[in-house]
C-alpha cells in the first residue's frame, strides 16, 4: 500500500539516519513465537561491535525477563538476517557480517515452545 501526502512535493526530514547516532546503527533484535516481545527491539551500536557482543552485552538484559531465558542456548539458535537465513560469526564485527544500520535480526529457539507452550 502506497502512502500519499496531503500536500503536494512533501520532503519530510529522515530523523533515523545513520549519520544521526553520532558512530552507532540501529539493529533490531527479535525472538520469534515469544510474544512477550510483540516486536523486535531496536538497539544502538556501534558497527564494529561483534555479534557475541550484541548478544552478551545488550540482547541479554532484554531478553533475560523471558521465564525461558534460562534455557535458551544461543548455539542452537536459528537466525534470519533481514529475511533471510544467517549464520552468526560470534567474534566477527556486525558490519563484517552484513549487519547494517536498521538491519532486522530475528532467531527462532525450535527447542523452546513460548510462555506455557504458546508456540506462536
Amino acid at each position: 500500500m502506497s502512502v500519499q501526502a496531503i500536500v503536494p512535493d512533501y520532503r519530510g526530514v529522515v530523523r533515523d539516519r545513520f549519520e544521526n547516532f553520532h558512530g552507532n546503527q540501529l539493529v533490531y533484535v527479535a525472538w520469534d513465537k515469544h510474544l512477550m516481545f510483540c516486536a523486535p527491539f531496536a538497539f544502538p551500536v556501534p558497527p564494529e561491535m561483534s555479534f557475541k557482543s550484541l548478544l552478551t552485552d545488550v540482547a541479554t538484559d532484554v531478553f533475560a525477563v523471558h521465564p525461558e531465558f534460562d534455557q535458551l542456548d544461543w548455539s542452537k539458535a536459528e537466525w534470519l538476517l533481514d529475511g533471510q537465513p544467517f549464520i552468526p560469526q560470534l567474534d566477527v564485527a556486525l558490519k563484517d557480517q552484513g549487519i547494517s544500520h536498521k538491519s532486522v535480526l530475528r532467531f527462532q529457539t525450535p527447542e523452546l515452545k513460548g510462555y506455557m507452550g504458546a508456540d506462536i
